[in-house]
């Protein structure tokens, strides 16, 4: 049994995650402050002996020591989520990764924990080199525009985890999130498929910014934590980043008329200019597609879950919600 501390852990991801390490016999600890993380998630698990939460800012040194002291591995998964959120309040965002993060190492070190760092396919910007390969090129756009202070934060985070590992020996693993989606996951934040899915199922249009040519390739949750947790206990990735996602590559207007036609709704498309939605100016991504091969030979991973299977998850999921 390993003792596991996952920050970020009532998110949709970490619930996840916790949910698998618990069973798979771990005990498992996590810490969230709520802000974008809901109890509801993690509520089911509380009647296990194995499980606990703090419900905490990981920028709180005292508690964080006592939670890292107290485990064997970190999943560092707390973090600013969303476009929404991320355009809105730039602070927090920067605040929360680049401070949460030093938080994390710095007590780590203390204790010479393993640190499980996420973090996103936002850090390769506005690269073309598709697909994206660990070692390309980052390229983000101007600091005036606030939509790259994720990508850059992330990028720093991920610049820090390894130089603690160069430095000192701090074994950290860095993975790249592309897109991972599933049932738990709201679409408050800009998340496209769940808002899709919700919209649908109402009868009410579906809002596809820009043109809708943008391309994004969706990685079911449960492939994902199988990821992570293959990571955790792979003795040979220590001191490396790794991406994680699907190569299932489709456009955002196909991705609504699939959600369309997997829930039989009447719904109609509608497109609307970026600018209303983000900050005039606002910059995206006409594609991002990862290469999944490093992983692949390292772990032995690659994603299973057809797009198709992970729509159907998340419309069973809201419709038990409204149920």
């Amino acid at each position: 049994m390993t003792r596991v501390l996952i920050t970020g852990g009532a998110g949709f991801i970490g619930s996840h995650l916790a949910e698998s390490l618990l069973n798979q016999g771990h005990e498992v600890t996590i810490i969230d402050n709520l802000s974008t993380g809901r109890f509801e998630n993690i509520a089911h698990l509380e009647g296990n002996p194995r499980f606990h939460y703090a419900i905490e800012d990981i920028r709180n040194a005292t508690v964080m020591d006592r939670l890292v002291s107290e485990c064997d591995v970190i999943h560092h998964l707390a973090a600013a989520v969303g476009v929404f959120s991320i355009v809105s309040n730039p602070i927090e965002t920067i605040e929360v990764n680049v401070g949460g993060t030093q938080t994390v190492l710095q007590i780590a070190r203390r204790y010479r924990r393993k640190v499980l760092l996420a973090s996103t396919s936002e850090v390769y910007g506005k690269g073309v080199k598709v697909p994206f390969s660990e070692e390309d090129d980052c390229v983000t756009g101007p600091t005036t525009r606030s939509r790259w202070s994720y990508a850059a934060s992330k990028a720093l985070d991920e610049f820090l985890g390894l130089a603690y590992h160069r430095e000192i020996g701090l074994p950290v693993v860095i993975f790249r999130l592309f897109n991972t989606v599933g049932p738990r996951q709201v679409g408050h934040y800009g998340m496209v498929l769940p808002r899709f899915v919700r919209w649908a199922l109402d009868g009410e249009p579906l809002q596809v910014t820009g043109d809708g040519q943008q391309s994004r390739c969706f990685c079911n949750v449960s492939d994902v934590v199988d990821a992570i947790c293959r990571l955790s206990d792979a003795p040979d990735v220590v001191g490396q980043v790794f991406n994680i996602g699907s190569s299932e590559e489709i456009t955002v207007l196909d991705l609504a008329r699939r959600v369309i036609a997997r829930t039989g709704s009447p719904s109609p498309i509608v497109m609307v200019p970026y600018e209303q939605v983000y900050e005039a100016g606002f910059e995206d991504m006409r594609r991002r597609v990862p290469s999944v091969e490093k992983i692949g030979r390292a772990i032995g991973w690659a994603p299973s879950t057809s797009l198709d299977a992970t729509i159907d998850e998340i419309v069973a999921y809201f419709r038990d919600q409204k149920a």
